[in-house]
């Protein structure tokens, strides 16, 4: 995303932390690391990092395992403070608590290697079309919101630690005490192809191989 997609929003992409959540337990892929499964002889989450590295000033990985293949990688991996395989939020809050210097956080899973080239800027200008704070964007496709496509403001640090110190596990549930902007991608429905079992797996890797 060039300073230019981001005139006016009042948010700079050189301000954008890039969070890749790959600390998953992947119960339903039999445990595998799914950032770790190949896709065309590279790794899932390397694949989301290259279309991810242009749209954010700095990248970041929230991983619990493999911490090692994952810094292979080239960008730094942070676990999480809590102990086990405590969801997403417990990334994205690990993620803001070791003091990332951007205002915003750009989260992305790392099974979602079709991700846009505009979803930084698309998030972007929703949140610069209203009051952006306290504000999240979500990208919304097919009928679905996928809330872990997001773009949120560091300083919900603090929020989140209280949610989660709570036992509060859900994203959604998160989302439901924040004003949410869903943000419309329609035009590109099978960029937020993820992988949650092999028989996705498969078909991601079909789709993949097709023009996209």
């Amino acid at each position: 995303m060039s300073a230019g997609a981001a005139a006016g929003t009042g948010i700079n992409p050189a301000g954008i932390t890039g969070l890749l959540l790959a600390g998953g337990a992947a119960r339903r892929m039999d445990g595998a690391d799914k950032g770790l499964l190949r896709l065309h002889g590279r790794p899932l989450a390397a694949w989301v990092l290259d279309a991810l590295r242009p749209q954010v000033g700095l990248l970041l990985l929230s991983a619990n395992r493999n911490l090692a293949h994952y810094r292979q990688l080239g960008v730094p991996v942070i676990a999480d403070n809590r102990a086990g395989f405590q969801g997403p939020l417990a990334g994205i809050a690990s993620a803001l608590t070791r003091g990332i210097a951007s205002p915003w956080l750009l989260v992305v899973p790392c099974d979602t290697p079709l991700l846009p080239a505009d979803l930084g800027r698309r998030l972007v200008a929703a949140l610069a079309a209203v009051d952006a704070s306290g504000a999240i964007a979500v990208a919304r496709a097919g009928g679905r919101v996928h809330p872990l496509h997001a773009l949120l403001a560091a300083d919900l640090s603090a929020d989140l630690e209280a949610y989660l110190a709570s036992g509060g596990r859900s994203v959604r549930g998160w989302l439901a005490g924040h004003r949410v902007c869903e943000v419309p991608f329609d035009d590109c429905p099978d960029a937020f192809l993820n992988c949650n079992d092999p028989a996705d797996l498969a078909r991601l890797r079909a789709r993949f191989a097709a023009p996209h």
